[in-house]
């Protein structure tokens, strides 16, 4: 195997499968990138089990062969030398020797035949949506996902689809983050999967935010996303999500309306003196008045007030500030409205056109 290409080519494709390839890992082989020269293209393919990548070079070579070499030490070379270099890799045995004007380097490689790729995904449900729609969908959402709960199913973000909606949940038991967007699809019933965080957090990554159409592929263990020159494929969370409609309030007949970036920086004033391990702040309603009122184990107090537009009973409730600005940060809108019907219910948090996403962030006792 030998090739020779243009850093400024290789260098993306390298950043791109670097992005799934663990710095500690159980199996050697994983440590390396499969690369395969076919006579027009070269390919790059990342893995860590749970998380694939794979990314093509178009370019004319001469002949077809592949091997693995060591994805982090091959990134780091790549990235050293000189803006306009030229690198030639030459594979013998299980040796790679890369080369680059008077810059030599020789690299461990492991057989190509051991590296392990999912196959084609069979009976896979298919369909297109734009970029644009799809990252904006986990990037509404991803936040809200839990890290390393026992309840493995949490770890993750539902995507559920039926023919007129595509949707994505995600909670981590104490917060929900809920976004729809509509899509007309030929499936004959509602589907729904969980992603993996990691996978997730690579998608987000990887996706632009423009209106070119990405192939999503779901099957019984993997889901798998394409769009030229890439595709990413993961394993799914083979679990139940919880049942979220039951979780949601209904929107009340009393909701307060506030200006978004007003409550936010108040929020994070209060939040300076909140005590640092469970970051509560009390919420007092009254008429058209909100306070948040904060306290530490050191004795220290916040309070701030703020003009909203309230006329609902007058109501003390607790909540864990940072999921409150957590909501609030994801939101884009110039006013929030939210929803608290009585101390002990969640609160819901919806952007001013109420259009698309819901936000949940359950009460705590202070």
């Amino acid at each position: 195997m030998k090739f020779t290409i243009k850093r400024e080519e290789l260098l993306p494709a390298l950043q791109i499968v670097n992005g799934v390839v663990e710095r500690r890992q159980t199996l050697p082989i994983l440590s390396n990138l499969l690369l395969s020269v076919k006579k027009d293209s070269l390919s790059l393919a990342g893995t860590d089990m749970e998380v694939e990548l794979l990314t093509s070079i178009k370019q004319s070579f001469d002949g077809e062969a592949e091997s693995t070499l060591p994805a982090r030490k091959l990134l780091d070379i790549c990235r050293a030398l000189p803006d306009d270099a030229e690198i030639t890799v030459s594979v013998k045995g299980d040796k790679a020797l890369v080369t680059s004007g008077k810059s030599r380097f020789t690299l461990s490689t492991l057989p190509a035949q051991e590296y392990p790729l999912v196959d084609e995904l069979e009976s896979a449900v298919k369909f297109d949506v734009p970029q644009k729609i799809f990252k904006a969908l986990l990037d509404k959402t991803a936040f809200a996902m839990a890290q390393q709960d026992v309840r493995y199913y949490l770890n993750g973000l539902l995507l559920e689809i039926d023919g007129k909606t595509l949707r994505a949940v995600a909670t981590d038991g104490h917060r929900l983050a809920l976004c729809d967007t509509d899509l007309s699809l030929d499936i004959k019933e509602p589907l729904q999967v969980i992603v993996p965080r990691k996978g997730v957090s690579e998608l987000i990554r990887l996706l632009h935010d423009n209106e070119d159409k990405v192939n999503i592929q779901i099957s019984t263990n993997h889901i798998r996303i394409s769009w030229p020159e890439l595709c990413f494929t993961s394993k799914l969370i083979d679990g139940k999500f919880p049942d979220y409609s039951r979780v949601i309030p209904e929107q009340g007949n009393d909701p307060i309306k506030a200006n978004r970036e007003l409550l936010r920086q108040s929020l994070t004033r209060a939040s300076i003196l909140s005590n640092e391990k469970y970051r509560g702040v009390r919420i007092l309603l009254e008429n058209n008045k909100l306070r948040a009122l904060a306290h530490n184990p050191e004795q220290e107090e916040a309070e701030e007030e703020l003009e909203v537009s309230y006329s609902g009973t007058d109501m003390e409730i607790g909540f864990n500030v940072s999921y409150l600005l957590d909501a609030l940060a994801i939101i884009k809108t110039e006013e929030v409205i939210m929803t608290v019907s009585d101390p002990n219910s969640s609160c819901l948090i919806l952007p001013e056109d109420q259009l698309q996403s819901k936000y949940v962030v359950m009460p705590m006792r202070l």
